[in-house]
């Protein structure tokens, strides 16, 4: 019998090895210039928010392609967008991470990996929830519509939640499978499925073009941001905590602190 690495158990040459196997598991990735990365990044989310709220030109054309868009539906792809709608929607993206961690966890018998999982999820959502109540936008008038499927409301247009989750999810799934041979398909599969969402919020008529645009810049960044978090001292701190403590896993333990 082979783990989810392709070896068999105990083929690593020890427990030495496989405590370090697994100690690399738990350490995310760390992108060069963390620090400039986050900042260039939330800057440029910042100013194109604000651009496109305070400059009503940018707004008007936007809303002409959503109105162009809204009269070349087909069934099709509305249905492909509105399932997109639903999958990614908070709160059955919610119940879709925490089943991949709750499998991560108890199956695989890591749950400090499956909590990196959750949290890198997650931030996509958070980060778009920051920057919603800055820039503070109003969504598409969906009277200006020609076919609105999904009719949402609300100055909560800045960024896409949705398009932020999707990133954060390519993000975390890859994260997930660097070590393995899926790897490769994660990193283009993850993007190429984020595009896909970005692409149908546009479509509904939900958002604009540059809503989801900083989507994926402010997703970005807080994916950035978390995993400088998580290898400095959330990956150290959180076996210390008792309730926490008590379910990893006596290797990932051992191995972090």
């Amino acid at each position: 019998m082979t783990d989810w690495t392709g070896q068999r158990p105990g083929a690593t040459g020890g427990a030495a090895e496989e405590r370090d196997r697994n100690r690399r598991l738990a350490v995310l990735p760390r992108f060069p210039l963390p620090g400039l990365s986050v900042v260039v990044l939330t800057v440029l989310v910042l100013v194109l928010g604000l651009t496109v709220t305070h400059t009503p030109g940018i707004g008007s054309w936007e809303l002409t392609v959503d109105q162009e868009w809204s009269r070349e539906h087909v069934s099709v792809l509305s249905g492909l967008a509105m399932v997109l709608n639903f999958v990614f929607a908070p709160t059955v993206g919610v119940l879709i991470v925490l089943a991949v961690g709750s499998v991560i966890a108890l199956r695989r018998r890591e749950p400090l990996r499956a909590v990196s999982f959750v949290l890198v999820s997650c931030m996509g959502w958070a980060a778009s929830e920051v920057f919603k109540l800055i820039i503070a936008r109003n969504r598409p008038d969906q009277a200006m519509l020609i076919d609105p499927l999904a009719p949402e409301t609300g100055s909560n247009s800045f960024p896409s939640g949705h398009v932020a989750f999707a990133v954060a999810l390519a993000f975390a799934v890859y994260f997930q499978l660097r070590p393995t041979p899926y790897a490769r398909t994660a990193a283009v599969a993850g993007p190429a499925v984020a595009l896909l969402v970005a692409w149908s919020r546009v479509y509904i008529g939900v958002h604009y073009p540059t809503d989801v645009l900083a989507s994926f810049l402010a997703a970005t960044a807080a994916v950035i941001l978390f995993t400088v978090l998580w290898n400095r001292w959330l990956m150290l701190l959180l076996p210390r905590l008792p309730l926490v403590g008590r379910v990893l896993a006596p290797h990932e333990y051992t191995t972090l602190t």
